[in-house]
């Protein structure tokens, strides 16, 4: 009896083989149709077969949005997302890749913030700074740059935020990426760890777990996580803090899986380039404004006043030294909605008049998942 099962098991494994064979077939042609397709729009696009041309942040916020509304499983929301983000990617670099500039070196999580909005049909382009980003988007060297804004835990990344104030970019698109964070090092454990090294950020969101199980360690912030991965290869006694793929690249170790001391640490990412583009329908807009006097106690209640008159909801409002003269600030808004729609539109127009600085910095798809 038992080998008469097996029998009709092994029938029933090959009769779904050969389904799953069909499927990925039509699938594979289905793909090649639609790269068909993407490659039609370029055309009809760009002369110049450049990526960056017909590249529409607002529709593939669309594609991604729909997919994941029509998505019954069994696969989750965030695969689907994957997915269609690799697909869309893999379609749009056929003439030219996507040359997308970001916070070096590799391996850390702004290069995986990349992949995640872009696929990994891009050239990714690390650099040593966030003020590199900017000026080789500026320069025209890369298509678009991703650098960090904020994380959950422990606030705004001030630098990306001053960078604003006297670039012309604009914000493209927003990515959010779940942060978790290894302890890694080519010591066979945590005993004959010295030191451990990593960004301000990453040892700050590891505070708690580091005070409980390694409280007598030296901490040493360094200018990425990545670089700390790469003295934790080149250093005897030095451990860091970073990303899974850091281990794999610089060939260390994990030491410790998961220490972030919240389960949610997540940090978003902005994208910037160097032109505005159209609403997708679930949008994000970026202010930069000012009131321009500091004396005025109700200066700053005037100023957002339009918002609340035509119901645009605000989401974050972030105060900077202005670099003018000492004790001027400015403010860095986030509101639901996009300059298009109606109720924005008419808040920023009566915005604009109440401010001495008014500055769209960018209108956006929201990050999907």
């Amino acid at each position: 009896m038992a080998s008469r099962n097996k029998k009709v098991t092994n029938i029933d494994l090959a009769n779904i083989r050969e389904s799953i064979d069909g499927i990925d077939a039509r699938i594979h042609g289905l793909l090649n149709e639609r790269a068909r397709f993407a490659q039609a729009v370029g055309i009809s696009k760009s002369k110049s077969g450049k990526a960056v041309d017909f590249y529409c942040p607002e529709r593939e916020a669309q594609v991604l949005n729909q997919a994941i509304k029509r998505n019954k499983g069994p696969l989750s929301n965030e695969e689907i997302a994957r997915l269609f983000r690799e697909i869309m990617s893999a379609c749009l670099a056929q003439q030219e890749p996507l040359k997308v500039a970001f916070l070096g070196p590799e391996g850390t999580f702004t290069q995986a913030a990349v992949f995640k909005h872009f696929g990994s049909s891009v050239r990714s382009l690390p650099m040593s700074a966030i003020d590199e980003v900017f000026q080789e988007v500026e320069g025209g060297v890369a298509d678009f740059g991703v650098v960090p804004i904020e994380n959950s835990s422990e606030g705004t990344i001030n630098h990306t935020l001053d960078m604003f104030l006297g670039s012309g970019l604009k914000i493209c698109g927003e990515v959010e990426l779940r942060i978790n964070h290894y302890l890694m090092g080519r010591m066979a454990n945590s005993s004959a760890i010295k030191r451990v090294c990593a960004h301000s950020q990453a040892l700050a969101q590891c505070r708690a777990w580091l005070d409980d199980q390694l409280p007598d360690i030296e901490r040493v912030a360094v200018s990425s996580n990545a670089e700390g991965a790469r003295r934790a290869r080149d250093e005897q006694g030095t451990a860091a803090i970073a990303g899974r793929s850091a281990a794999e690249i610089y060939g260390l170790k994990v030491l410790a899986n998961e220490i972030e001391d919240r389960a949610d640490n997540t940090t978003r990412f902005l994208v910037v380039g160097r032109k505005l583009f159209g609403a997708s329908g679930a949008d994000r807009t970026t202010l930069l404004v000012s009131t321009g006097d500091t004396d005025d106690s109700g200066a700053l209640f005037r100023l957002l006043e339009p918002l609340v008159e035509q119901g645009v909801n605000m989401t974050r409002i972030e105060s900077r030294p202005s670099h003018r003269r000492k004790w001027d600030y400015v403010f860095f808004i986030d509101v639901e909605g996009h300059v298009s729609d109606l109720p924005v539109a008419k808040a920023l127009a009566a915005l604009q008049k109440r401010a001495s600085l008014f500055k769209i910095l960018g209108s956006y798809p929201r990050a999907v998942i």
